[in-house]
């Protein structure tokens, strides 16, 4: 009890010296300080200030969004279903901007201005180009935090606030606020898992036979480069190895919108053998051999890492994530020069395929794009640094249903991903190691414990990007969209933690689940209604129905065949709690064997209504296996009057019954 009261005297401290603080200094004083303008670090700025908190968001560079707006358009969904709130919320922004009800993939400029927009109408405080110094601490309670211009230009300055957010992908916050953290890979013995540690896998894997020195069959000669000389351990194995990062490039094949790709600076033709050895082994039919090259809107890419050697810089990021500024920098421009040489070297060396040369000079970076940072990403993709070690560490255990906490404040659902972690010489050829893609499970809740650190070490800091997890269940938690999710709920137990005058360990969990669901755009606006295909009190299923588990939204859905004699149906009723105009939606899983046609009938309370879903009109876009469908708008009353009903008779091929959706017309 003594400990306890101990921990919590200096909390009670702070928030009554809050009110002369601000007399004394009201520009360095807020409420809520957040590091890191990443997009879960602008989602947790503007639900703060939308609940009546100061705020001030910190960014060490010139731009909001992170990856959001730094290249990654092809979003890493896993599961519609597990993003919820704001985040939820940017998509449908991103959909409006494109014509759509929501859309997971985008030009990065619109998702910047998108950014920017959320903050302006939350009147949120934006200090850019501004980093971490250090951290000052009274007891277990962040007191201040001294910051210094990026760019060394400017003063430096300090920054007292009641409670601290850490959204910065590398948790420089969380470190310096002395915080238990790991970088690298636990041994798989740690938290009994079985896809942690070494891990010599097939995905994004050189294929057999290749030679790893500078003159073949001649080790004295040395390593080609970008070979590592370590050795194998063996699998389940920890170190501290980082999974690769790359650029996730934007190009654009519009003529009129390009900046030609030119030879850059510090070019070195050689870091690129290994790949000439790779395309003798296994030749280039098009880009695609070489890169995910994904299509964005306007004649725009996201490009991604493919197989053994692409845009992943293998081995060449394992000091960063505990670097000092300069040496990051270092690391962050030779990713820089590498990603752009690779890209001249497979447009210009002769040694490459001139159809390969062709058609990557077909492309060339987007004017429209990066315009202040020579039409450049500005950020590096830093898929994982640091790592809390906080009051619970969510594991693979967690990922795959084996352990299920009751504390969820957000959810994940993608694979658990890691990309390469290093590449060496294994039994005289060269090998990628550390890639897994480990999946089969669906959406999965993840623990307010693991976005605290332990009281014990600070009790006014909330950690949702570095968040505490081991290597591998990190790899599927780490997706742009959950960081939003985790930011927005990081923000509202702040507020709380604020309010209730307790440290961020101590709010009350349950009150900040119901808040994230009844008000999930922190604005007090009617929520929207959701009706699964497996919620028993609202859906009705008649007739033969199998159930699927994956490419739907939510655990599951229901499949019918609809040339059997017998009549199948799902009927949702949903509970509307408070009377208006509502969209309707039903998600509609594009199956390979569907019918034609689904008919659909809607029954607002006096009229029913035929609706026709016609399979070859529902276009998926991006990392998803199916979307939302309109039924149209309807003046529904409160209660259980109206209905949706899918049938399956008559028709050739499969019908989906999934997830019925209405959204209140705002």
């Amino acid at each position: 009890m003594k400990k306890i009261l101990y921990l919590l005297v200096p909390l009670f401290i702070l928030f009554s010296l809050q009110p002369s603080l601000a007399q004394k200094a009201a520009a360095t004083n807020y409420d809520i300080c957040i590091y890191g303008g990443t997009s879960s670090g602008v989602i947790a700025a503007y639900t703060a200030a939308r609940l009546g908190k100061t705020v001030l968001l910190i960014e060490p560079g010139k731009h909001l969004g992170g990856m959001s707006s730094g290249g990654l358009g092809l979003t890493d969904i896993g599961n519609k279903y597990a993003i919820s709130g704001l985040a939820l919320d940017f998509y449908r922004r991103i959909g409006r901007h494109y014509g759509h009800f929501e859309q997971w993939v985008f030009e990065p400029h619109v998702a910047e201005n998108l950014f920017l927009d959320y903050i302006k109408r939350a009147g949120v405080k934006v200090l850019y180009q501004n980093r971490l110094k250090s951290v000052h601490k009274k007891g277990n309670l962040i007191s201040e935090i001294r910051l210094e211009h990026s760019a060394q230009t400017g003063a430096d300055q300090k920054v007292r606030a009641s409670v601290f957010i850490d959204c910065s992908y590398e948790g420089d916050l969380m470190a310096k606020a002395g915080v238990s953290y790991v970088v690298g890979r636990e041994a798989n013995q740690v938290y009994q898992e079985t896809f942690n540690g070494v891990q010599l896998m097939t995905g994004h894997q050189l294929p057999d036979g290749i030679d790893p020195y500078k003159i073949p069959g001649q080790a004295s000669s040395g390593l080609l480069w970008g070979i590592n000389p370590g050795v194998l351990e063996k699998d389940g194995t920890g170190d501290q190895k980082v999974q690769a990062y790359n650029f996730r490039i934007c190009l654009t094949s519009n003529k009129a919108n390009q900046v030609p790709i030119s030879k850059p600076e510090n070019y070195a033709p050689e870091k690129y053998e290994l790949l000439l050895r790779q395309m003798e082994k296994r030749p280039w039919k098009s880009l695609q051999d070489g890169f995910i090259w994904s299509a964005m809107p306007n004649e725009k890419t996201d490009i991604n890492n493919r197989n053994g050697f692409s845009t992943d810089m293998i081995g060449m990021n394992w000091a960063y994530p505990d670097a000092d500024y300069a040496a990051r920098a270092r690391i962050w421009k030779a990713h820089t020069d590498y990603t752009k040489g690779l890209l001249y070297f497979v447009g210009n060396d002769p040694r490459v395929p001139a159809t390969i040369r062709a058609e990557l000079n077909q492309w060339g970076y987007p004017k429209d794009e990066y315009t202040d940072m020579g039409n450049w990403s500005h950020q590096l993709y830093i898929r994982e640094a640091r790592r809390m070690i906080g009051e619970l560490v969510m594991t693979q255990h967690h990922c795959q249903g084996r352990e299920i906490v009751r504390d969820g404040v957000g959810m994940a659902a993608y694979t658990m991903d890691s990309h390469n972690c290093d590449r060496l010489v294994v039994d005289g050829m060269v090998k990628n190691e550390g890639n897994v893609e480990q999946g089969g499970f669906g959406p999965y809740p993840i623990s307010y414990r693991a976005i605290v650190p332990k009281e014990t070490q600070v009790a006014n800091l909330l950690v949702p990007v570095c968040l505490s997890a081991s290597h591998i269940a990190y790899g599927s938690i780490r997706m742009e969209p959950v960081f939003m999710v985790l930011g927005q709920s990081a923000a509202v137990a702040a507020v709380q933690a604020i309010d209730r005058k307790v440290s961020v360990q101590k709010i009350n969990v349950s009150q900040l689940q119901l808040q994230l669901k009844n008000d999930p755009l922190a604005d007090g606006s009617l929520p929207e209604i959701l009706v699964d295909n497996n919620d028993a009190a609202q859906v009705e299923k008649k007739g033969a129905w199998t159930v699927h588990q994956y490419g739907g939204y939510g655990p599951d859905y229901y499949v019918a065949d609809s040339t059997s004699g017998e009549p199948k149906s799902v009927k949702y009723t949903p509970h509307i709690a408070k009377k208006g105009n509502y969209e309707l939606y039903v998600y509609y899983p594009k199956l390979k064997n569907a019918a034609a046609v689904t008919q659909v009938y809607v029954y607002d309370g006096l009229l029913t209504k035929e609706v026709l879903i016609k399979d070859a009109q529902v276009k998926v876009l991006g990392q998803t296996s199916g979307e939302w469908v309109s039924l149209g708008r309807y003046a529904l009353k409160e209660g259980k009057n109206a209905y949706v009903e899918i049938t399956a008779k008559g028709l050739q091929g499969a019908v989906t019954a999934d997830a019925l959706l209405l959204v209140p017309v705002r």
